[in-house]
């Protein structure tokens, strides 16, 4: 069997799953479809001898289309919800049974999807790919190019609302502004006291990459005391923005998107701070200066 007809039998095999995947992310048989037919493409654009889980890439790379696309969703205000008719991937082997995925997709009712569409997009992959089809966090982080802990609290979030839970409330639209907002001044006054205020004691700050040759820091950071120390007298460009949907900082250099920070809230404490400066995924991110 020649490399192309293995690629294709690899993508028939998993098309059912990817199908279920796309279309609990989406809301949308259409746009579903597009985006599996789209993974379709980029396969075939790729170099398959770097492909170890033919599932868990084609997984990943229909994850981060879906997100692609509810960017843009949200960027445009669009709804297009319909009612129901060689790189880190995810690990697909708890999910091969492509028939129970396409009763589950299915089976995925009018308000389910209603309550999806509410979410941010970083939150709704979340809780899509870990609470729907058991993606464990250390999986889905790379996608949303968030850290595993910030994940699992978006996953988290997400469940709040879909399950319309209030034992666990968080703060309002209008609290998180004021929250970004004092976090800004204190770290551009250097007041340590105010930052631990506002920070969890268990607060998380991740780097990715290209935030630690900035000097971000040199790596992950725990606890309220190490990142108030690490923010202090910092922030003098940051500008409080929404980005996705969620709150958070923009560093822009030139017109330039420089680096962004992404933030995760414990009720009214920020609880995870993650620094992302990629190009590639500053260049798909859409925010809005508040």
């Amino acid at each position: 069997m020649n490399e192309k007809n293995w690629l294709a039998g690899e993508f028939e095999a998993n098309r059912a799953h990817l199908g279920a995947v796309a279309f609990r992310m989406l809301g949308s048989r259409t746009e579903a479809d597009d985006a599996v037919q789209e993974a379709w493409l980029r396969l075939g654009r790729s170099d398959s001898q770097a492909i170890d889980n033919v599932g868990g890439w084609l997984t990943t790379v229909v994850a981060r289309i879906c997100l692609d696309m509810l960017r843009s969703r949200k960027a445009l205000r669009e709804d297009p919800f319909d009612p129901p008719a060689h790189e880190h991937v995810a690990d697909t082997s708890r999910t091969t049974d492509p028939e129970r995925e396409v009763v589950l997709a299915d089976s995925v009712g009018v308000a389910l999807l209603i309550v999806l569409e509410t979410l941010a997009p970083a939150e709704r992959i979340a809780f899509v790919l870990h609470d729907m089809f058991d993606l464990p966090f250390d999986d889905i982080a790379p996608i949303i190019n968030r850290s595993s802990m910030a994940t699992r609290q978006l996953a988290s979030r997400a469940r709040r609302r879909v399950q319309g839970r209030t034992d666990a409330p968080e703060a309002d639209t209008s609290r998180k502004k004021q929250i970004v907002n004092a976090f800004l001044t204190a770290s551009r006054l250097g007041d340590i006291g105010a930052l631990l205020s506002i920070l969890d004691p268990q607060v998380v700050f991740t780097p990715d990459a290209t935030a630690m040759r900035y000097g971000a820091s040199q790596g992950e950071l725990r606890g309220a005391t190490a990142v108030a120390d690490t923010f202090k007298g910092r922030a003098q460009g940051a500008q409080p923005a929404l980005i996705d949907g969620e709150f958070g900082l923009v560093v822009v250099v030139g017109g330039r998107l420089h680096v962004v920070l992404l933030l995760t809230f414990d009720g009214e404490k920020i609880a995870g701070i993650d620094a992302v400066a990629d190009p590639e995924y500053l260049g798909k991110l859409r925010y809005e200066l508040i």
